[in-house]
């Protein structure tokens, strides 16, 4: 009798001792609008399998591709509700929510590529990040995006003049707004998700992105121009809501920044590679690819740097970007 009440007691402990030690898998939704081929998707997939190590699988990242839950901006409110945990936007669409963001948009703003991954990874990049704290928005990492230019239907661009008259897509962004306005273009908000049928039945002459996101979206099929101008080189930013990331330990929270962290190192070797197979594609499909005189668009969109003459902060930001191992 004692023997049968010590197993049943020891069966009883070793149960207890099972719950206490099992642990709980959370899943963590991630939502973006981009095509699962596109370097940044194939950046996600390695956070997800990062995360799942170093968390021994009690963190696991859900992806949603393709704009499946939206666009960025209705993303971006998902986050803020606590209704989705991830998600990837441009800095022209976070502008719209956090005003520090609008000067990733400055036309030329960076030397080259890599002062624009200096002032990403250094203690600019880190301020940036928690910006948008007040806004239920943490940052956690910036992928790269690569330089935005023209791409058109019926006409190359090859200088600032030929864009006037132009109906030319935009993100939803005063910033983008500006910049061909600047250029005597037309500018016209449309989401991704909406352009290739836009360009196809005219609503626009033309749009403005990264080769890859050229290539992946098709737009290439439409549009037979590429004017390598490179006006600017806005980032991509991955972003938690406030909510979800308050509800992590705080080593699941190291966790997540640095499987980030690591995926993007990861992402700007993709990239890298993805931008000459896109080019080496669109080239092979029939595009012309135009090299213009960058000088010439730089020098027309100077005056977008005078919007900020009234705002201290944003000028004192500028200035420490520009001067950021000069």
């Amino acid at each position: 009798m004692r023997l049968k009440k010590l197993i049943l007691l020891l069966t009883g402990l070793f149960l207890i001792g099972s719950c206490a030690t099992k642990k709980e898998t959370k899943i963590l939704r991630l939502a973006h609008t981009l095509d699962t081929k596109h370097p940044v998707h194939k950046a996600m997939v390695i956070l997800g399998k990062k995360l799942e190590k170093k968390s021994n699988g009690t963190l696991k990242v859900k992806l949603y591709p393709s704009g499946q839950l939206g666009a960025e901006r209705e993303c971006l409110e998902l986050l803020q509700i606590g209704s989705l945990d991830i998600t990837k936007v441009s800095a022209a669409v976070l502008e719209n929510f956090i005003t520090e963001y609008k000067v990733f948009s400055i036309p030329y703003l960076f030397r080259d590529r890599q002062h624009a991954f200096q002032v990403f990874d250094g203690t600019i990049g880190d301020e940036m990040l928690t910006k948008g704290d007040k806004y239920r928005l943490r940052g956690l990492t910036f992928y790269d995006a690569g330089s935005r230019s023209f791409y058109t239907k019926e006409k190359p661009i090859k200088t600032p003049e030929d864009l006037n008259g132009l109906k030319i897509r935009v993100q939803k962004s005063n910033m983008a707004v500006a910049m061909v306005n600047s250029l005597g273009g037309s500018p016209t908000p449309i989401s991704w998700g909406e352009l290739y049928t836009a360009l196809q039945q005219g609503v626009v002459d033309g749009a403005e992105n990264n080769l890859p996101s050229f290539y992946t979206s098709k737009h290439y099929e439409i549009c037979k121009y590429f004017s390598l101008d490179q006006h600017t080189s806005v980032p991509d930013v991955l972003l938690i809501g406030l909510d979800t990331w308050e509800r992590l330990s705080k080593q699941e929270q190291i966790w997540l920044k640095e499987a980030a962290r690591e995926s993007t190192i990861e992402q700007r070797r993709l990239w890298a590679d993805s931008e000459k197979e896109s080019l080496d594609a669109i080239t092979a499909s029939g595009v012309e690819i135009i090299t213009p005189d960058k000088v010439l668009f730089e020098k027309q969109t100077e005056s977008i740097q005078t919007m900020f003459q009234e705002q201290p902060e944003m000028l004192a930001l500028i200035k420490n970007i520009k001067n950021t191992n000069q």
